[in-house]
């Protein structure tokens, strides 16, 4: 199914988010608000860290910085498996996992975020 020739259901449009005319998935529901906002503060910090990393030709610290976001990502439902073909406690595990692999990316934080 194209978008510009149906409408799409509400089923798509809880899955999916259209931006610019590309279809991006949306984070997935399921998942509780502080586990989100926590994988959207490292997303944020990724994605700065790419900007600045590419600012300075600093190629270490893009892949870094990319690490984080796709970990953030896929943390969020926004990559990987598709989030609604899986059981709900399966992806609300694999967002705690991203987490917790995020967090020792910076030990200092890890306290913090505690």
């Amino acid at each position: 199914m194209s978008l510009t020739e149906e409408t799409p259901s509400a089923e798509e449009d809880r899955r999916w988010l259209v931006i610019k005319g590309r279809r991006w998935r949306r984070t997935d529901p399921a998942l509780p608000e502080e586990l989100v906002t926590a994988l959207k503060s490292h997303l944020g910090r990724g994605r700065s860290g790419v900007a600045a990393g590419k600012k300075t030709g600093d190629a270490e610290r893009v892949t870094a910085s990319r690490k984080r976001v796709g970990l953030a990502k896929t943390g969020l439902g926004e990559r990987g498996p598709y989030w609604w073909e899986l059981p709900e406690a399966q992806r609300i595990s694999a967002a705690k996992a991203a987490l917790t692999e995020l967090d020792a990316l910076d030990p200092e934080d890890e306290t913090a975020s505690q």
